[in-house]
């Protein structure tokens, strides 16, 4: 089903969880979580969840970490089990309701350990939802539409998360000034579990809207079990497509590297930089309203050079905003909103890109199985970028030694890009071939 309602349908998606990507996991969950660390630690600055000594300053990028983990062991799961019993939107419904209902309750939750399991929850509904989410993509464009319709989707959630966070902005601006009748850390708060309602709310849309797929789903015996044999054969298929193989590990690397960014900037900023969280919020704002343009901007230029080539362009702006970020000195707010719109000028066409040359390489009726494992490759795995900055953390100190190892996941990850065959995955995948690439 193609239709320009189903599609707009579609795209408020994208604004409705974009304000749990922005206000949540890139702006306040990073110093809130860090926060209540601190205050918990001992005289050594270390919390000891579980017993493990942990620096409090590393808890977040863990977190982050475990957090991927765990949505490997369940993403794959999830997109099985939608291709399996072709229940799309009721997975769809129960993933986003869950992960917004994680993140209101952080407004009640007490402790360090209460905020990081509410946090492991939300995130993990949040991939989960995604699967299910970009599997609807080849059902509801044409080949050659895709890189337009995806970039679309991009522009729309960051335009949704922008307005969201503006409004937090001020919110956080006016308590940090006394002119609220709570404290900012209540301001933060309410923030986060606002961004949980603006999440469950918008989801009400796709759900009306989007169909189920047309085709029966494949008879099955335990829906679970089902589950996992399909996934099983699902790595059958991948272990046999050289081309497709490539692309996600080129994904895995340089996607992983712009993850760890997103999720440890506002950290960055605060710890390293030393700039108030006003500054890091207005900063993440603009990055959010230079990402609808460059999103849409991507989308054109993949018309006219092919997205590929696009997205390798973008990944040398994102080594030289790293390096720079290495070199910026502490307290130069106007050199960070600098970078803020370099990364706003890439980072909505290099997802919304890779995400349209995937779908070419998804078999028919495999679509949330195949996202499963490109959603891996996103949130799932961007555990190896959380713990090496965590491991950079804990055993130099120094966020600006974390922040350049972050370098290494940029570079290979071109590097492979370069060397992959698209129309050959293409082929692979039983697809018509678009006309770019």
């Amino acid at each position: 089903m193609r239709s320009t309602r189903t599609q707009r349908g579609w795209y408020v998606y994208d604004w409705a969880n974009s304000a749990f990507q922005t206000s949540v996991i890139t702006v306040f969950a990073g110093p809130f979580l860090t926060a209540a660390a601190e205050a918990a630690a001992g005289a050594d600055g270390f919390v000891r969840p579980l017993g493990v000594p942990v620096r409090a300053a590393a808890l977040y990028p863990y977190a982050v970490s475990l957090s991927a983990l765990l949505q490997v062991l369940v993403m794959p799961v999830v997109g099985a089990l939608a291709d399996r019993t072709g229940r799309r939107r009721l997975l769809l419904a129960i993933t986003a309701s869950t992960g917004a209902v994680a993140t209101v309750l952080v407004v009640v939750a007490d402790g360090y350990l209460a905020v990081g399991a509410l946090f492991l929850v939300a995130t993990v509904a949040f991939g989960c939802s995604i699967v299910v989410y970009h599997a609807h993509l080849p059902d509801i464009a044409a080949p050659d539409e895709r890189d337009a319709v995806s970039s679309r989707g991009w522009a729309l959630g960051y335009l949704g998360g922008g307005v969201l966070l503006a409004l937090h902005l001020v919110l956080v601006t006016l308590a940090e000034a006394g002119a609220l009748p709570f404290s900012q850390g209540t301001a933060v708060r309410i923030a986060i579990a606002s961004a949980g309602v603006w999440w469950g709310a918008f989801t009400l849309v796709p759900l009306a809207v989007l169909p189920d797929p047309v085709r029966p789903p494949r008879p099955a015996g335990g829906v679970l079990t089902a589950g996992f044999r399909q996934l099983a054969g699902t790595a059958r298929l991948l272990a046999g497509t050289r081309a497709t193989l490539l692309f996600l590990a080129a994904y895995l690397l340089y996607n992983d590297g712009i993850q760890t960014v997103i999720s440890q900037s506002a950290v960055y900023a605060d710890a390293e930089l030393r700039l108030p969280q006003s500054v890091v919020a207005g900063a993440i704002l603009l990055v959010q309203f230079v990402a609808v343009a460059g999103a849409y901007g991507a989308g054109l230029q993949a018309a006219r050079h092919g997205a590929k080539r696009v997205v390798l362009a973008s990944l040398a702006v994102w080594v030289g905003v790293l390096a720079a970020a290495f070199v910026l000195p502490a307290g130069r707010p106007v050199a960070f909103f600098v970078l803020a719109a370099l990364i706003g000028v890439v980072l909505g066409g290099t997802q919304a890109l890779s995400r349209s040359l995937f779908s070419h390489l998804v078999p028919d009726g495999r679509e949330a199985e195949y996202f499963s494992v490109y959603e891996v490759a996103d949130r799932g795995t961007s555990w190896l970028g959380a713990l090496l900055f965590g491991l950079a953390l804990q055993f130099t100190g120094s966020y600006r030694v974390a922040i350049l190892s972050l370098l290494a996941f940029f570079a290979l990850g071109a590097l492979l890009l370069a060397r992959t065959d698209l129309r050959a995955a293409v082929a692979e995948s039983g697809n018509p071939q678009p006309t770019r690439l």
